[in-house]
């Protein structure tokens, strides 16, 4: 039982890792014959992705990356405000920065040492079919080749669209007319190494806004928005890049180390899942980058997809569990883009009136913290929270209230991620990343899945006599009571769906 893995950027490592955790064998196919290590790409790595890549053997990525813990926000010449990101209690930094091509050395380096993955590199894929299993056509230096797996996850990227054809998808959506130009520069710049500055209407970039993040090594990744008709090479010719660094770093020496153009979009698939092919990252779902959501979204749906599809080839789920991927994570991909283009219209006003907006909301930022949260320079990556998912039990003591405020974090309960913290079985998430987890308060027990004891109150704010049901991938599934007779846990995944009945009948509440 195989699954193909097409793709083996950041997200098809990540889910072919995760596969092979699982004891999945994993092909996994790339186009490319080897890597391109210049430019930082996708750099800023938020907690808990950082957590999946952790739990793989990657740690060394949170150590490597650059924390940075504070987000600075501009206008013009004045400083508006800084938000200081919360620490949620994790031995984790809220976020890091680092290069994408740095995250794919070390992912390879797991890849290599994992006997379950088979790597295909020089592999473009020019067809799929899905005969009762899947079928990847393929060309080669050698000439054309056929994969066959029962499963495969496409993480192609924007460019994927041979396998979009394939499964009847595309990426529908806008994109936006302005330019951004991108930047990283090696440079000394003290008090800057820890803190994500954003600026709008600079007088450097007048009219426009620029982003900076600090990366590791002094180096600094600068994005300037620029008008749709930017000439780069021209900018590079005449001296007007040099004189545009220079606006930043002043007098100070500096190096480009890499600099490209893009245009920002908002494009999603109407479907992740077609059958036996699941769509993840950028294969399925395209936001502006402001907030990090990109590649963060993307690991997301790899270790959603990966505890799916081990549990259906092992025979422990059917084949329906797969249709909670499209309903989980195109309703994650639905809220990035909801959250990104709010942000680009922010960022790129397309009329007189909406102008005027932005500029009374920063205007007035200035003097009243009431009106810090209408300005949006990019809402940070944050965990999507399946409240509505079709494997969440919902628990009316319990209530998601949706999206928290802008940098805090939503309490425990059906449908949140569990805290990253340590407790007296160990850090909680790698617990429950070894399968199904009843977490239980004193006194109570529980059969059908693995429990581990946890205080009353606590970081979970248990209450006596609950057993707190948990996903492999660490969200919270449903909470239990004594007595509690509700249908369903997690529809479709045998074995979990006893647990209600082991609770009601078989469990002493504490006194």
């Amino acid at each position: 039982m195989t699954v193909a893995v097409l793709g083996s950027g950041p997200v098809g490592q990540t889910a072919a890792l995760l596969l092979a955790r699982w004891g999945v064998p994993v092909v996994l196919v790339d186009e490319h014959e080897a890597r391109d290590p210049v430019g930082s790409k996708a750099i800023c790595q938020q907690r808990d992705t950082l957590d999946v890549w952790a739990s793989l053997g990657a740690g060394c990525l949170a150590e490597e990356g650059l924390t940075w813990t504070i987000a600075r926000t501009f206008h013009r010449a004045r400083e508006l405000f800084a938000l200081e990101l919360p620490d949620a209690g994790s031995a984790l930094p809220p976020f890091v920065n680092l290069s994408q091509a740095r995250v794919e050395a070390v992912l390879d380096e797991l890849i290599a040492r994992q006997p379950l993955i088979d790597v295909r590199r020089g592999h473009r894929i020019t067809g799929l079919t899905q005969p009762g299993g899947v079928v990847v056509e393929c060309e080669t230096a050698g000439g054309p080749r056929r994969i066959e797996a029962d499963y495969a996850i496409a993480c192609t990227g924007a460019h994927g669209d041979a396998v979009r054809r394939a499964v009847g998808q595309h990426l529908e959506g806008v994109s936006f007319r302005d330019l951004f130009l991108i930047c990283d520069i090696r440079a000394d710049l003290p008090g800057w190494a820890a803190e994500r500055r954003f600026h709008f209407d600079p007088p450097w970039n007048p009219g426009r806004q620029v982003l900076i993040h600090p990366c590791p090594g002094s180096q600094f990744r600068i994005d300037w928005q620029v008008p749709d008709d930017y000439d780069l090479a021209a900018e590079e010719t005449g001296g007007a890049l040099d004189r545009r660094i220079r606006a930043i770093t002043g007098d100070r020496p500096y190096e480009v180390v890499w600099r490209s153009v893009y245009r920002f979009h908002t494009r999603l698939v109407r479907r992740m899942r077609v059958g036996r092919v699941l769509l993840a990252g950028d294969c399925a779902h395209l936001v502006a980058p402001f907030g990090a959501r990109g590649l963060n979204s993307g690991v997301a749906d790899a270790e959603n997809a990966a505890w799916k599809l081990a549990w259906v080839l092992r025979g422990e789920a059917g084949e329906d569990l797969l249709e909670s991927y499209h309903a989980e994570r195109h309703a994650a991909a639905v809220e990035n883009a909801a959250v990104t283009t709010a942000t680009m219209d922010f960022l790129v006003p397309q009329d007189d009136e909406r102008r005027a907006r932005r500029l009374d909301v920063l205007t007035r930022a200035a003097a009243d913290p009431a009106v810090h949260e209408q300005v949006d320079s990019g809402r940070l990556a944050e965990p999507f929270w399946y409240a509505d998912s079709p494997l969440t039990t919902p628990d009316p003591a319990r209530p998601c209230a949706g999206r928290p405020a802008r940098g805090t974090l939503p309490p425990p309960g059906p449908g949140i991620l569990l805290p990253d913290v340590t407790v007296a079985s160990g850090r909680l998430r790698d617990l429950a990343r070894q399968g199904f987890l009843a977490l239980t308060t004193p006194g109570l027990t529980v059969t059908g899945v693995r429990s581990a004891e946890i205080p009353v109150g606590g970081v979970l704010g248990a209450r006596p006599g609950e057993a707190w049901l948990v996903r492999p991938d660490a969200y919270v599934a449903a909470v239990l009571r004594v007595g509690d007779q509700r249908a369903h846990l997690v529809p479709g995944v045998r074995g979990v769906t006893r647990v209600v009945d082991d609770v009601g009948d078989r469990a002493d509440a504490p006194e």
